[in-house]
């Protein structure tokens, strides 16, 4: 009878044979083909010096206002400016009746010619009993007498030249003028109108438009981060820094400004300080009242590092993370701090160092621990040589 063989032992025979086979032609088992190094695009990171600014809403408000106000009483005689117009401090603007002034100006001379007249006879008289009194023909009380109106006379003088000086000035405020040079806005009266003297309401404003002022408020919070960043000897001093004004239609003002004041006491609704900007304005294209966003500086770094924002991610857990190429080749991850975004980078406060590679393309092709070829971004790619992985017997 014959013995049928199962199946599994042709199997293992079969298995057998083969290892046979290739210990008679001397070779050993093929290994498993070897990945390839992947390709990556990297940034090396290089200190550089950054200028940190940040984005406020402002105002903008003219450098100085002055509003026109009567000084005495009258008629409005005269208009003497265009609305709208610039002027000059000095200039004059309105004329009012003076007459009654001019009248009182010629009493006041009148009165102090009369006042002259009499200290000069005061004066002869005097110097006569004086004179009489040296030799015993008038008594001393005579010549006190004459001494006291002699000083009466002088001091009536003084008088009556502060009485022609006040009727001047009378007359001068008449005629009223630019206390500031400017541009002036409409006149609320006209020739004929009655106006009295330091009235509530104004005649006419003026606002000075070159420069103007830019008033911001900062979040209290940025400047005591600010004042840490210089006490640790981060950040150098802001003030000769200036600061990109953006008008309300995206575009940039032609001049910068330069931060002029910062208010000491933040506003305790809003936790908010004031921050002052002056800047030019000599086309007078920043008109008061406007809305622009000022970019101020807060500060200069002398050796930021700045590293592209994809090239940093969120692990699962929030912090920031990046993958860097190490020494040997190999991947690594880093766990890095960054603060603000500066353009379309990170700011890198901690984690990274100058001279390190950050990968910022084919970041899906990779996991910590694989062997990459870096390449530095923007740089013509290596050719990728593939090796051969097969094997004969």
């Amino acid at each position: 009878m014959t013995r049928r063989v199962p199946f599994l032992s042709d199997t293992m025979t079969t298995a057998f044979a083969a290892a046979m086979l290739l210990s008679a032609c001397g070779g050993e088992p093929a290994p498993p083909p070897q990945r390839p190094p992947v390709e990556v695009a990297v940034v090396t990171l290089a200190p550089e010096p950054l200028t940190l600014s940040r984005e406020l809403p402002a105002r903008i408000t003219p450098s100085q206002v002055a509003e026109v106000r009567p000084q005495v009483s009258g008629i409005v005689k005269q208009r003497l400016f265009t609305e709208g117009g610039k002027v000059e401090a000095g200039d004059p603007l309105y004329q009012l009746d003076d007459a009654t002034y001019q009248a009182e100006l010629s009493s006041a001379r009148a009165a102090l010619a009369r006042a002259e007249a009499s200290q000069r006879a005061a004066e002869r008289t005097a110097r006569r009993v004086g004179e009489l009194a040296t030799t015993g023909a008038v008594s001393r009380q005579d010549r006190d007498n004459a001494e006291a109106a002699l000083d009466q006379a002088r001091a009536d003088v003084g008088v009556a030249k502060a009485a022609l000086r006040q009727a001047e000035v009378r007359v001068s405020h008449a005629r009223i003028v630019a206390p500031i040079a400017g541009r002036i806005g409409m006149s609320t009266v006209t020739a004929g109108a009655l106006v009295t003297a330091n009235q509530e309401t104004a005649l006419a404003t003026i606002q000075q438009l070159d420069p103007v002022y830019v008033v911001a408020t900062a979040p209290s919070a940025e400047l005591l981060a600010l004042r840490r960043e210089l006490k640790a000897g981060h950040l150098d001093s802001a003030a000769d820094v200036p600061v990109a004004l953006l008008l309300e239609d995206g575009s940039r003002h032609a001049h910068d400004g330069k931060l002029a004041f910062a208010e000491l006491t933040a506003d305790p609704a809003t936790g908010s300080v004031l921050v002052r900007i002056e800047t030019p304005n000599p086309e007078e294209l920043l008109l008061p009242g406007t809305y622009v966003r000022a970019e101020v500086a807060t500060g200069q770094r002398s050796d930021a590092l700045l590293v592209p924002q994809e090239g940093v991610a969120r692990s699962p857990t929030g912090e920031s993370t990046a993958l860097v190429v190490g020494a040997d080749g190999k991947v690594e991850q880093r766990v890095v701090k960054v603060s603000r975004t500066v353009g379309d980078r990170w700011l890198v406060e901690g984690g990274l160092d100058a001279g390190e590679q950050v990968i910022v393309e084919g970041l899906q092709k990779v996991r910590p621990g694989d062997s990459v070829r870096a390449v530095e971004r923007g740089a013509p790619a290596l050719a990728s040589a593939t090796p051969n992985a097969s094997g004969e017997g």
